[in-house]
């Protein structure tokens, strides 16, 4: 679920506690509340996570081949 479903859904459910003449207005003061609470809190989306991860595998792959690379070249100057 990303960030703006997850705000809209809060919203609906608290904004449903209220009488249906100032639920517009509680909507809207609700998703703004909530969304720079979000924003403070530093949360990110499950799609940023997985952009995230992917980038940190690369990263991890990267690694693994260039410490391979230099053992190799250790090995040589050591002969």
């Amino acid at each position: 679920m990303n960030r703006p479903q997850f705000i809209d859904e809060i919203t609906r459910a608290l904004s449903a506690a209220f009488p249906a003449g100032i639920t517009r207005d509680i909507e809207k003061n609700l998703r703004q509340v909530l969304q720079a609470q979000l924003d403070r809190m530093g949360l990110v989306t499950r799609e940023e996570l997985e952009i995230q991860k992917a980038l940190l595998q690369r990263t991890r792959e990267k690694i693994e081949a260039l410490e391979k690379t230099v053992t190799k070249l250790e090995q040589k100057l050591s002969q």
